[in-house]
């Protein structure tokens, strides 16, 4: 019987060992790229610059300028509104083609899963170039248009524009969205749809009563994970925008490129993460509320 115990036990701490080894890289990694990485923005926050790459003392003055300076919250603003147009836009586009995914594919489900996640063996620089093409002066849709008659000269009005700006990120994140929103409604019993065909329910308040709240959980995953990188995303105002279309990001680059002034470009990084905290909780709860609806 001891002998029994003890080899229980001596299974049991080599299990253990076991998952502590495969915990370990992660949790590596998870220190070393993140929890290091955000305490080191948080202590450049609060730092001076004095040109150093660790600046000198601690202050309150780099968040004291960004509160105060209007430039930085017409900024944030303008970034949240992208943002949210990018949400929006990529989620109402993204959840037909996850309904279609879910319910009417059939065998061409697994070939179609693969077309939406094509756009990731290409590097986003390349796709963000492809729609400065498209936009240009002399670009795709300038010569398509006037090839059919619609205008007579090129136009300057798609590119360098804040619309560009959101196509582009709503096309470069169509596939972040697409997704989540494919699993939420295929993880939905189909007996559900069945019992309300049976009480007579038709399609669309079947859609409504039943698939949508049920999918929801899926939309606001969507929507996070296309609203949180947009928000601080720097490269597509730089090669698709203009002036109007400035972002945060792009100030945060300049702070840490041009400007060498790391402390004050890690305090705006610190206030834009605290808007996002902000909304995540915001989501948070309302995806909470959707649950218990369901």
């Amino acid at each position: 019987m001891s002998t029994l115990v003890s080899a229980q036990a001596s299974q049991g701490r080599s299990s253990s060992g076991f998952r502590l080894a495969m915990l370990l890289p992660g949790a590596l990694v998870t220190f070393l790229l993140i929890l290091f990485a955000l305490a080191l923005v948080i202590f450049l926050a609060f730092r001076a610059n004095d040109g150093s790459l660790l600046g000198n003392g601690f202050s309150i003055a780099n968040f004291t300028t960004v509160l105060s300076d209007p430039l930085y919250w017409t900024v944030t603003l303008r970034s949240l509104v992208i943002a949210g147009l990018v949400t929006l836009a990529t989620v109402v586009t993204a959840y037909p083609v996850a309904y279609y995914l879910a319910f009417h594919a059939g065998r061409r489900r697994g070939l179609l899963l693969f077309l939406v996640t094509l756009p990731f063996w290409t590097s986003y620089l390349l796709r963000v170039f492809a729609w400065k093409i498209v936009l240009a002066y002399n670009g795709v849709l300038n010569s398509a248009l006037i090839e059919t008659g619609i205008w007579s000269e090129p136009t300057l009005a798609f590119l360098n524009t804040p619309a560009a700006v959101v196509v582009t990120l709503a096309h470069a994140y169509a596939p972040f969205a697409i997704l989540p929103i494919y699993v939420a409604l295929d993880t939905i019993p189909k007996s559900l749809l069945e019992a309300a065909s049976d009480l007579g329910a038709r399609p669309f308040t079947a859609f409504r009563r039943v698939v949508l709240p049920n999918s929801m959980p899926g939309v606001l995953a969507a929507a996070l994970v296309v609203f949180v990188p947009t928000v601080g995303d720097y490269v597509t105002p730089a090669m698709v925008g203009g002036p109007a279309s400035t972002m945060i990001g792009t100030l945060i680059q300049s702070q840490f490129g041009k400007a060498n002034d790391w402390p004050f470009g890690a305090a705006l990084s610190v206030c834009v993460m605290l808007v996002i905290l902000l909304v995540v909780l915001v989501a948070r709860g309302a995806d909470r509320r959707f649950g218990s609806r369901t």
